[in-house]
C-alpha cells in the first residue's frame, strides 16, 4: 500500500505519535510493577515509533500480490525536487553558447557534451515490449557478464509511474508523474540527459499501485504517441516535443476511468492510432487518424482492461488482438469489425498480460488472480479452445515464446510451459512480479526487487546465469533493449547498462 497523505493528513502521524507518547509516559509514571508498565507502555511506544517513521516520510508499498513489502522514504515533493536538482545540474554543465574555449572557463565538474538529436527513420525499440509487442529483441546481446553484472552507463532520478521506454535514434522516451503533472520526456540514450519534456496537469492517485501514468508511449515515423493515466492522448514531435494534436479519450468517448487507470499503449495501424477508452456503443476500442486526431472507427462496448492492443496475422488474416474486461477479441485491422471472441473474465475484471502468439493460427492468453491460461485456435469461424488450465497465471507481467515453449510468471514464480499442451516443463525462480524479455536465446528478467537476471531459455531446466541489483525499490516497469543498451526504470530511478557484444 502506498500512503500519500494530503496536506491536512500530513499532521496525523505527528498527532498519533504525540498521543501515544503521552499515554506511554503516563503509564510509566504509575506506581505499579515494572512488568505491568511494560505490558501497557510497550505497545504505545511502538505505535509512537511507527507514527514517527511515517511522519518522517516512511511509506509501505504493496508487492504485486497485494502484500505490504517495500519500505520507502520517498514522497512526491522530495522526488520532484531531486529531479529538478538533477536537471538543473545538467543545465549548468551544458556548454555555453559563448564561443570562448572551454579551457578558459574553470569547471568544478567535467562538462558534458551537448546532445545532438538524431532524427530516426527506423527505431530500435519503437513500441511497448518491442517492435511486435511480444517481448522479443532481435539484437545480439552479451551473455557472458564480466564480474557477474553488466557495466552501468548512467543512472538518473525519474518521476513516478509504470511506463517503460521506447527508443528511436539517440532518444529514449517515457512518461512520468512529477507533482501534479504528467511529463512526457525524451532522454539522451548515451548519457541520460533530459533533452525535452512536455508537461500537463494530470494527477492520478491510487493506493495499491501508486500514483502516475501506466502506459508506455509509442514511437512512429518521428512522432511520439503518449497515453496518460487519465486518458490524455498526446501526439508529439519526437525531436522537439511540440504538440501535433491532443484529446482526452475518456471524455471523447463518454467512458469512465478504470481502477488502475488507462494502461494500454497506443497502437499504430496504417494511418490510424488505436486506443482503448472502454466506452459503450462502439466506443470501447477506437481508431483515430494518426496525423489529425479525426475519428476513423469505433468498435465494441466492453469496459476496457489493462492489456495493450497488438497488430498480428492469425489464420491468414491481419487483425488487432486485445483483451477487454470481458473477452479476448480479434478485430479487422481496417474497419474494427469483430472477427472472433473468447470469454475471459477475471476477478475485478482485470486482464493485463499480452496475448502470446504461438503459431500461424494460435495464441495463448493468460491472467492472474487464480484464473490461468488458455490456448486458442483461430479460424474464419471463430476461436476454439485447445486447452485451459491454471498453470500459467500472468498478472501484469507478460510472457515470451521460443521454440514451442512459453517462459513467464505464474503469479510470482517463474515457469516454463509447453505451448502445445499447457503442461509445465519446470517452475523455479522467485523474482516477484517482475518482467521478462527474450534476446539471443536468453531471458533478461527484471525482478520486482530491482534486480536484472539472465537465464538460459532452456525447457529442460531453470538455468540462472547471472543476477545483480540494477535499481532500488519496487520495479514493475518493462525493460527495453536498444542499440546495445539495456534500459530499466521504476517509479523513482532509471538506468542504462551496456549489453552489447564487444
Amino acid at each position: 500500500m502506498s500512503f500519500t497523505p494530503s496536506h491536512n493528513g500530513e499532521m496525523l502521524p505527528w498527532i498519533i505519535a504525540a498521543l501515544a507518547g503521552l499515554l506511554a509516559a503516563a503509564v510509566l509514571r504509575r506506581k505499579v510493577r515494572l512488568w505491568r508498565k511494560l505490558l501497557f507502555a510497550g505497545p504505545l511506544m511502538a505505535v509512537a515509533a511507527v507514527a514517527l517513521l511515517f511522519a518522517s516520510g516512511m511509506r509501505m508499498e504493496m508487492e504485486g500480490g497485494g502484500i505490504p513489502k517495500f519500505v520507502t522514504f520517498q514522497n512526491p515533493e522530495k522526488q520532484a525536487a531531486q529531479i529538478e536538482a538533477d536537471r538543473a545540474r545538467e543545465a549548468t554543465a551544458a556548454p555555453s553558447v559563448d564561443p570562448a574555449p572551454m579551457a578558459a572557463k574553470p569547471q568544478a565538474e567535467p562538462v558534458a557534451e551537448p546532445t545532438v538529436v538524431q532524427a530516426a527513420v527506423n527505431a530500435a525499440w519503437p513500441d511497448y515490449r518491442g517492435r511486435a509487442r511480444d517481448g522479443v529483441s532481435t539484437e545480439k546481446i552479451l551473455t557472458n557478464w564480466p564480474a557477474g553484472k553488466l557495466p552501468e552507463l548512467w543512472r538518473k532520478p525519474v518521476g513516478g509511474g509504470w511506463a517503460s521506454f521506447v527508443i528511436a535514434g539517440n532518444l529514449a522516451y517515457t512518461i512520468e508523474q512529477r507533482r501534479q503533472q504528467e511529463v512526457v520526456a525524451a532522454y539522451d540514450t548515451a548519457t541520460g540527459r533530459e533533452v525535452w519534456t512536455h508537461k500537463y496537469a494530470a494527477d492520478f492517485q491510487e493506493s495499491m499501485g501508486g500514483p502516475g501514468p501506466r502506459a508506455t508511449p509509442t514511437w512512429h515515423e518521428g512522432k511520439v504517441y503518449s497515453m496518460g493515466a487519465t486518458g490524455e492522448l498526446y501526439v508529439l514531435d519526437g525531436l522537439t516535443g511540440k504538440v501535433v494534436w491532443h484529446k482526452n479519450i475518456l471524455e471523447d468517448n463518454g467512458a469512465e476511468n478504470i481502477t488502475w487507470a488507462m494502461s494500454a499503449s497506443p497502437l499504430i495501424v496504417d494511418d490510424t492510432v488505436i486506443v482503448q477508452p472502454g466506452g459503450a456503443s462502439n466506443k470501447s476500442i477506437v481508431a483515430y487518424n494518426k496525423n489529425t486526431g479525426a475519428r476513423v472507427w469505433g468498435s465494441l462496448g466492453d469496459r476496457t482492461s489493462y492489456a495493450s492492443p497488438m497488430l498480428v496475422t492469425l489464420a491468414g488474416k491481419r487483425q488487432i488482438v486485445t483483451i477487454t474486461a470481458l473477452r479476448a477479441v480479434g478485430l479487422d485491422a481496417t474497419s474494427g469489425k469483430l472477427l472472433w471472441e473468447y470469454p475471459w473474465t477475471t476477478e475485478y475484471d482485470i486482464n493485463s498480460a499480452q496475448p502470446i502468439i504461438v503459431g500461424p493460427n494460435r495464441l495463448v492468453i493468460s491472467s492472474g488472480y487464480g484464473h490461468g491460461a488458455a490456448l486458442l485456435e483461430i479460424s474464419p469461424s471463430g476461436a476454439k479452445k485447445i486447452w485451459e488450465n491454471k498453470k500459467l497465471k500472468n498478472k501484469f507481467n507478460s510472457s515470451v515464446f521460443l521454440d514451442g515453449y512459453i517462459y513467464g510468471f505464474d503469479e510470482s514464480i517463474f515457469t516454463c510451459i509447453d505451448a502445445k499442451t499447457g503442461e509445465p516443463a519446470w517452475k523455479a525462480g522467485r523474482y516477484g512480479y517482475g518482467q521478462v524479455l527474450l534476446a539471443s536465446g536468453h531471458l533478461v528478467i527484471t525482478s520486482e526487487q530491482g534486480e536484472v537476471v539472465l537465464l538460459k531459455a532452456d525447457p529442460t531446466a531453470h538455468r540462472e546465469l547471472y543476477k545483480f541489483q540494477a535499481l532500488e525499490g519496487r520495479t514493475w516497469n518493462v525493460p527495453a533493449i536498444a542499440d546495445g543498451r539495456l534500459f530499466v526504470r521504476n517509479a523513482t530511478e532509471m538506468a542504462a547498462y551496456k549489453i552489447s557484444v564487444p
